[in-house]
């Protein structure tokens, strides 16, 4: 039986992976959160109640040793991690120095952090790859640098331990049947506009952005957890990535979408403006992931799913 204890259990990406391991023969889940009758209120309503083990952090690490520990604590929307400014440095660190802490007790543990393209800073004319360097404005530090900072400061103190099996796990963009359509980004905001029949704002600024459909994010994980443990760091990618006037148009055919552009502005730029936010980074692929869906493929399939439910 594979023990495998998630902290962050709450959040919407974490809530994907619980479904995904639910369904996978000889897999214990321990998921720790702050709140755990709403966890437990949640698993039922999915009928996976019986998968699963939830308690608070206060009781991490009760018990036998894990297989397996992921990290999904921190900040997935944009307009939140804005607003929190600094205190994020404080939240990652805070999670990831509890996670250490219990790897380094128990070295054969596996750890997974999920961190951020955020990690790379704030230069993204163009897409990054394996050979980028990150780069912040370190004599200007402003309130769209703490999330990246946070997690790059994480990626650190992970490659200093280099004996344990740490692999970071860096997310670009995300796109899931189960999306939080609250949160302020691009795609979030499009379907809002058809579910609302409203008409989305978008600037004239060309963006290219690569989304990674929660099956492949669970493919990713069960190829991480199924090859030989590492200390090592992964960015997330599609099959391929998309054009912001692609996406909208495909938007627009497929779901009557509409939408205007204008030269301003428009959504919210928590983590610095990013034209092309994505990697051609695939050193994923040397642990075995293969990624099944596009961009395109991924958002369509969510947006369906999504108004079918009436969210």
């Amino acid at each position: 039986m594979k023990r495998i204890a998630i902290l962050g259990a709450s959040s919407r990406i974490a809530g994907d992976l619980i479904l995904w391991l639910a369904q996978q023969p000889g897999t214990a889940l321990h998921l720790f959160v702050r709140r755990p009758q709403q966890m437990l209120d949640w698993l039922h309503q999915n009928g996976i109640a019986c998968h699963a083990q939830v308690g608070s952090y206060a009781h991490f690490g009760e018990g036998g040793e894990y297989f397996a520990l992921i990290n999904f604590v921190g900040v997935g929307d944009p307009a939140r991690a804005l607003s929190m400014g600094a205190e994020i440095l404080d939240l990652t660190h805070r999670f990831d120095s509890l996670a250490l802490e219990y790897v380094q007790r128990h070295p054969r543990c596996r750890y997974l952090f999920t961190s951020s393209g955020a990690a790379y800073g704030s230069r993204f004319e163009s897409p990054v790859d394996e050979d980028s360097q990150a780069a912040f404005p370190i004599n200007a530090l402003g309130s769209d640098a703490w999330y990246g900072m946070a997690k790059a400061h994480a990626e650190c103190r992970h490659r200093a331990h280099a004996g344990l099996p740490i692999m970071d796990i860096r997310i670009f963009n995300y796109i899931s049947r189960t999306q939080d359509l609250s949160a302020r980004f691009l795609v979030t905001d499009a379907l809002r506009a058809i579910r609302d029949r409203t008409i989305l704002q978008t600037s004239a600024a060309r963006t290219v952005r690569d989304y990674l459909h929660a099956s492949d994010f669970c493919a990713l994980v069960d190829a991480v957890l199924a090859a030989p443990p590492a200390n090592d760091v992964i960015d997330c990618y599609s099959k391929a990535p998309i054009e912001k006037t692609e996406l909208l148009q495909a938007l627009q055919a497929a779901f009557g979408l509409r939408y205007t552009v204008s030269p301003e502005q428009a959504g919210v730029n928590a983590t610095g403006h990013k034209p092309c936010y994505y990697s051609l980074n695939r050193r994923a692929s040397r642990f075995g992931y293969a990624p099944a869906l596009s961009s395109l493929d991924g958002v369509l399939d969510a947006t369906a799913a999504l108004l079918d439910a009436g969210v």
